[in-house]
């Protein structure tokens, strides 16, 4: 009995099925690829931004609403002066020196528009769901240096009363505080000048980690099917045909 048994009907079918699995497997292993690469650029992109010489706010965001994903933790210099009457607390955010806040403070540009600086972190009162003692900001002028975040999603099933918010989500924050308020975007405080008085915790000390993944293992592993696949038939026929031959 020759190799012509995997012309029949049963075989061919075999075969069709491992022809569709493996495609579908080289789809897998070409998606897992294409995430790879995502997140290959997406490292890119945040180490370029990072590391980017600040540029002048106005430049960066060109309007109120203006803001584009790639400009995630660019580096931007803004002038103005606090509002400390307006200032919010975002609640909700604990650190590894336990539950604590955010605080945002609007800044006023020269020509009126508000931005909104997270100044940095401070822990959760002694005796009550507030801190302490907030640091003010410094009077005055100031010129500060802060990194781009985008408007964080609304939590509907979270509430916030007072001067208090449940996330950084910029159209409640226009809300809160009125005005011609940027809702793009924000900013992480790096540094300001004047520096004005100490004990808020900086919200971002280092470059956040990007992990790749398993992408590209997975990308392998998807081929590795594909040739299991192929294998395995060549198998079944081969000991299909030795087990003929002895008959």
């Amino acid at each position: 009995m020759g190799w012509r048994v995997i012309l029949s009907r049963r075989w061919l079918g075999y075969l069709g099925f491992a022809v569709v699995f493996a495609i579908a497997c080289g789809c897998l292993s070409a998606w897992q690829a294409a995430r790879g690469n995502e997140a290959v650029a997406a490292n890119a992109l945040l180490d370029a931004n990072f590391n980017s010489a600040p540029v002048p706010l106005e430049t960066a965001l060109t309007g109120l609403t203006s803001f584009r994903a790639h400009q995630q933790w660019m580096r931007v210099t803004v002038t103005g002066s606090y509002l400390p009457e307006e200032e919010l607390l975002v609640r909700n955010r604990p650190t590894n020196a336990g539950p604590g806040f955010e605080v945002l403070t609007p800044l006023r540009l020269a020509n009126g528009s508000i931005f909104i600086v997270d100044r940095g972190w401070v822990a959760t009162g002694d005796a009550q769901d507030a801190p302490d003692y907030v640091p003010p900001p410094p009077a005055g002028d100031v010129t500060v240096v802060a990194r781009l975040k985008a408007s964080e999603p609304r939590l509907d099933n979270r509430a916030a009363k007072g001067n208090q918010v449940p996330t950084i989500e910029l159209g409640d924050v226009k809300h809160k505080i009125g005005g011609s308020v940027y809702t793009g975007a924000y900013g992480v405080l790096e540094s300001q000048t004047p520096v004005g008085a100490t004990g808020l915790a900086p919200v971002v000390t280092e470059k956040p980690t990007q992990d790749e993944g398993l992408h590209w293992s997975y990308m392998i592993q998807w081929v590795i099917f594909a040739l299991i696949a192929f294998f395995g038939l060549g198998y079944a026929v081969r000991q299909e045909l030795r087990l003929r031959n002895e008959n």
